[in-house]
């Protein structure tokens, strides 16, 4: 049985670095244009990542990039669930909450969790299609760690994760 393509964003990011020494480009400068930063590649060593989404397709992409670099992924459809799922495995080491979300969305998942002393300090990085002005304050009063646009940015994605598990 073969598996469903994946999206275009949801495609592998790990992708060669460049040699060492080697130097920098610098062309942006003059042409005044962004050139995209060369990718880095990230590697995890099997820590537990929870997606709570109700979307099951940005739970297939998110999980294929996450699997790809040593991720172990558990998956919860809604704020309900998710709390359970944590109850049950508290080896997680991050949390990415979609915000919007039937019955209980990711700001009242967020906090419940956060009521919890055994999760008081566990990574939760609010992902959300609702980038409105202000969503960003309402997502960290919440109690998210981060917060993370859709369409998600696997690499930026990567290294926010990164930086909330390796406690910088």
């Amino acid at each position: 049985r073969q598996q469903p393509a994946l999206p275009p964003h949801a495609a592998s990011v790990s992708a060669p670095q460049p040699a060492a020494g080697a130097a920098p480009q610098e062309s942006w400068a003059a042409s005044g244009q962004d050139e995209p930063e060369p990718r880095r590649t990230f590697r995890f060593n099997g820590e537990k990542v929870l997606i709570v989404d109700d979307d099951v397709r940005n739970v297939f992409a998110l999980t294929s990039v996450l699997e790809q670099h040593g991720l172990a992924v558990l998956y919860a459809e809604n704020g309900r669930e998710g709390i359970e799922v944590l109850e049950q495995h508290d080896d997680v080491t991050v949390v990415l909450m979609d915000i919007m979300m039937p019955e209980m969305d990711g700001y009242a998942t967020t906090s419940a969790i956060r009521r919890m002393p055994q999760f008081a300090e566990l990574p939760i990085v609010a992902l959300t299609a609702k980038a409105m002005k202000g969503d960003r304050e309402k997502a960290l009063d919440a109690g998210a760690s981060d917060y993370v646009t859709k369409p998600v940015d696997p690499d930026h994605l990567l290294s926010v994760m990164e930086q909330w598990m390796s406690g910088e």
